[in-house]
């Protein structure tokens, strides 16, 4: 144990070390046959994001944006973000308020769920009953009863750690314990080996995830792999370039974002990368322009946020 001289007294005062979090090595869910049949994958997206925190302002969704680009970049097409209440009965009604996924070809859906695991003892309350709350509409509108995972309760009860100054009676231990309690016939898919919340999967179609981001995020990417994704040649090219001229184009998605005194920044999309890049030459000598990439473009964004531009 390392000291250091006491400012008071000169006497030599102990360093406590700081304990590192452990580390957890569980295993991955093993990846189950194509969800939507041989040969089919996701065309499109969906995300419903639940949380009275995110309509009342107190927390920044910081997930739809993420997911956003996760979709884009892997060739899926993302249609609809919606955001409702900590209520039941919306929750309930997650088969009207977007498609149902039994009756729609190819389709995948998120579902996020907010704060799984709180920072504090009142957060762990408030998501225990969130969770309690969300897969208890789901079990009801997918007609399934609700269980007890066991897996998912071992791997909680392995992290016990994080409860340890917690002292819980039997209520509320059975309140921890329903957030392992999942519809009947959901699948359970184990994402991260450091992680021990799962990704629930319902009818092979909606995902529900955590709605703490570094969670969702890190779930996302390694559920990337239980995913029936487009092939690379299904999905679509995006090229970006700078001008101070707008242009549209015939048969190209076209966005364009101003910078005001600078310049027009113009977004190609299309799912013939040759032909947006052909476009995008064309409008470069055209409009004296130049091409930018993703990084350079979000950055100059970024630039124009914080008012240097």
């Amino acid at each position: 144990m390392s000291s250091v001289p006491s400012e008071t007294t000169g006497a030599a005062a102990p360093i406590t070390p700081v304990q590192e979090p452990p580390k957890y090595n569980f295993p991955i869910s093993e990846v189950p046959k194509n969800p939507l049949g041989e040969g089919r994958y996701i065309k499109t997206a969906a995300a419903l994001i639940i949380g009275d925190e995110i309509l009342n302002g107190k927390t920044l969704d910081r997930n739809s944006n993420y997911f956003a680009r996760y979709c884009f970049e892997r060739g899926v097409d993302l249609k609809r973000i919606e955001v409702i209440a900590d209520d039941e009965d919306e929750m309930y009604g997650v088969r009207r308020s977007i498609p149902c996924p039994c009756h729609l070809e190819s389709e995948a859906f998120y579902d996020e769920v907010s704060k799984p695991v709180g920072e504090c003892h009142r957060a762990r309350e408030e998501s225990d009953a969130r969770v309690d709350i969300t897969y208890a509409s789901l079990a009801k509108a997918f007609n399934q009863p609700l269980v007890h995972h066991a897996e998912t309760l071992r791997r909680m009860y392995e992290t016990r750690h994080r409860f340890k100054d917690i002292k819980q009676n039997e209520e509320q231990r059975a309140a921890r314990e329903r957030m392992a309690l999942f519809p009947a016939e959901a699948e359970v898919l184990y994402t991260s080996s450091e992680i021990w919340v799962p990704v629930v999967r319902l009818e092979g179609k909606l995902c529900v995830f955590p709605g703490i981001p570094r969670l969702f995020q890190r779930m996302l990417d390694g559920l990337t792999q239980f995913l029936p994704l487009p092939p690379p040649d299904q999905r679509p090219f995006r090229q970006q370039l700078f001008t101070t001229r707008e242009r549209k184009a015939d048969g190209i998605r076209v966005g364009s974002y101003p910078l005001l005194s600078h310049g027009v920044y113009v977004s190609l999309i299309g799912l013939d990368a040759t032909a947006v890049k052909t476009i995008a030459e064309e409008a470069v000598k055209a409009l004296d322009g130049r091409l930018v990439s993703d990084e350079e473009a979000r950055e100059i964004v970024k630039q124009k946020e914080k008012g240097a531009v």
